[in-house]
């Protein structure tokens, strides 16, 4: 098998190499060997670097990544996490969308003035309604993780 040396992965994966010893570190990526001073990893790991990388852009911690991660590097995803994670990540789509059509309205309101405008109270109320919801629901939901 042929493995890739330090410089080989930043490069191919568009890391840098600090980045790589720090997930090494964290127990994310192990190299197999060394090649004098240069570590040297196996070719799978330009796959668990993209996995991290999406576990990242879908709000896990690196600890929470690590967890996903079976003792010889393979995923061992827990599905309900990654259910949860996915319904968020589809109730902050919504929030944005929210929000932009806000947004729009705001830029295209023939109103002289923003606050003479009813659609704009309104969805100003309907926004101010949702974050605190928001903010109901994440205090909930702390109370039950400290149980």
């Amino acid at each position: 098998m042929k493995f890739l040396d330090i410089g080989q992965v930043a490069e191919k994966s568009g890391m840098k190499p600090s980045a790589l010893r720090y997930y090494e570190e964290a127990g994310l990526i192990a190299s197999v060997a060394r090649h004098g001073l240069r570590r040297q990893f196996p070719p799978e790991v330009l796959l668990q670097l993209k996995l991290i990388a999406m576990g990242k852009s879908a709000g896990f911690s690196l600890d929470e990544i690590a967890g996903m991660f079976g003792r010889d590097g393979l995923p061992a995803l827990h599905r309900s996490s990654l259910h949860q994670r996915a319904d968020e990540i589809d109730q902050q789509v919504h929030d944005l969308k929210a929000l932009s059509h806000l947004l729009r309205h705001v830029a295209d309101c023939p109103a002289p003035s923003h606050m003479e405008c009813p659609r704009f109270r309104r969805l100003v109320a309907l926004a101010d309604k949702r974050g605190a919801n928001d903010k109901k629901a994440k205090k909930r939901k702390a109370g039950f993780e400290r149980l």
